[in-house]
């Protein structure tokens, strides 16, 4: 397993993420000291950066991009994406938010089951043994209904379309069109695990409970909102000829 580790990098989008970066990278580097983890920031003004480049010097496994222009979750990702591709070091990508929402102590079963099960790991809070934590009923209904509704308008097979928490083979990127993703938040999120459903590609979920954020800024907006919901639509008609949209 320890091998695993070393051919894994975990990617952590942040945007002003400063009581949280530290806290995190520590203890993902503490249960997992011979993991990589990739910092991609959004153009924090709360110090994220300086507190991400002050730990340089004692994780040498820490890397840090800092990112301008059009700013936004996806595009956070791509950017990530883009960047490990072309590094040999890898095999496996971790995607994760940064307040703690999900529980690092997860990558360990998650990674597990991506050497036995499937290429791709979902951290799935709407599966047996799944759940939430501190959140109020509305926001519960709400998260879930949106599952719900994505799940009946796409009928990709994934109970938690809108997870953050991933665990899939770095080679499963190079047949998804990622330069063709559009949208951004957490639609994203779900254009990418439809993409790859596209592909031929089996994705397996993992029960995970999922904790409300510790501290920072919420990247959920109203636009995010409105897009979730404008997205599964906009996939279904795009691929209206295909299996999965038919």
């Amino acid at each position: 397993m320890t091998d695993n580790f070393v051919k894994t990098i975990v990617l952590i989008p942040t945007f002003n993420e400063k009581e949280n970066i530290g806290l995190l990278v520590r203890e993902i580097f503490g249960l997992y000291p011979d993991i990589s983890i990739l910092v991609i920031d959004d153009s924090s003004l709360d110090g994220t950066v300086e507190e991400a480049l002050s730990m340089q010097s004692s994780f040498q496994n820490l890397f840090l991009i800092r990112r301008s222009g059009r700013r936004g979750l996806g595009r956070s990702y791509l950017d990530g994406f883009r960047t490990v591709a072309s590094d040999q070091r890898y095999e496996n990508i971790v995607t994760m938010d940064a307040d703690f929402s999900h529980n690092p102590k997860e990558i360990s079963p998650m990674l597990e089951k991506l050497s036995k099960e499937a290429p791709w790991i979902v951290g799935s809070r709407y599966v047996d043994g799944g759940g939430v934590e501190n959140w109020s009923l509305r926001r519960k209904l709400l998260s879930r209904f949106a599952n719900l509704y994505v799940g009946l308008i796409l009928g990709a097979g994934v109970a938690d379309m809108t997870a953050g928490f991933n665990c899939f083979k770095k080679n499963v990127l190079r047949d998804i069109d990622l330069e063709s993703i559009s949208s951004d938040g957490y639609a994203f999120l779900v254009e990418l695990k439809y993409k790859a459903v596209k592909t031929g590609l089996r994705l397996s979920e993992h029960p995970i409970t999922f904790s409300e954020r510790r501290e920072g800024q919420s990247k959920m907006s109203s636009g995010v909102i409105w897009e979730s919901i404008w997205l599964p639509w906009r996939l279904r008609f795009r691929y209206k000829n295909s299996p999965l949209g038919s």
